[in-house]
């Protein structure tokens, strides 16, 4: 197996702990705000990760990432955030509605924190963009469980903005996220 270039991937290798004290000081600093100029910035690289997957995806496959079976998808996305250093994935679905993103060992939330709310903001922005070139549409994403709130893993919602604007708003009136995912299937087929 070849060893990742960061450079020739328009990547740089930078501290864990630098990206969690970043996150932790602006979240501190600047409240809800923060949550948006994250995922600006996570959006911004998602042209770049996607340009890195799929040279990586070259050089150990003959087959293009939007030629890959679920299955196949799921292990070399799973084997990309790996090696880069931000964790492992499961891909799934719930109700046909929405893709899951799973992680137990997500870069960006610190099982440390006790959050109220979901605080992968720059994994959820540059997922928006990555997912979103890998489809050929736009996508929305949304965080629904973090193990910066206890969870034992993080857990992202990918899916069309309508359905996952139709999810939050459900989820904001008390609603669970599976449930708020089951209606949108059933209200949006």
């Amino acid at each position: 197996m070849a060893s990742l270039d960061f450079r020739a991937h328009g990547l740089a290798a930078f501290p864990r702990a630098s990206l969690i004290a970043l996150r932790r000081a602006l979240l501190r600093d600047h409240g809800p705000e923060a949550a948006g100029a994250l995922q600006e910035a996570g959006y911004a690289g998602g042209e770049t990760v996607y340009a890195a997957f799929t040279n990586w995806l070259a050089e150990r496959s003959e087959i293009g990432a939007e030629h890959l079976d679920v299955e196949a998808f799921q292990e070399r996305a799973s084997e990309f955030f790996s090696e880069f250093g931000w964790g492992t994935l499961s891909v799934g679905a719930i109700d046909d509605a929405v893709a899951t993103l799973d992680a137990a060992d997500w870069w960006e939330a610190d099982g440390e924190d006790r959050l109220d709310a979901p605080g992968c903001h720059l994994t959820t922005g540059l997922f928006a963009d990555l997912f979103g070139r890998l489809a050929g549409t736009q996508v929305a994403v949304l965080e629904v469980e973090c193990r910066a709130m206890g969870h034992a893993q993080c857990r992202f919602l990918v899916g069309s903005p309508d359905v996952l604007e139709f999810v939050y708003e459900d989820m904001t009136q008390g609603a669970t996220y599976q449930d708020a995912v089951a209606a949108a299937a059933h209200t949006t087929a």
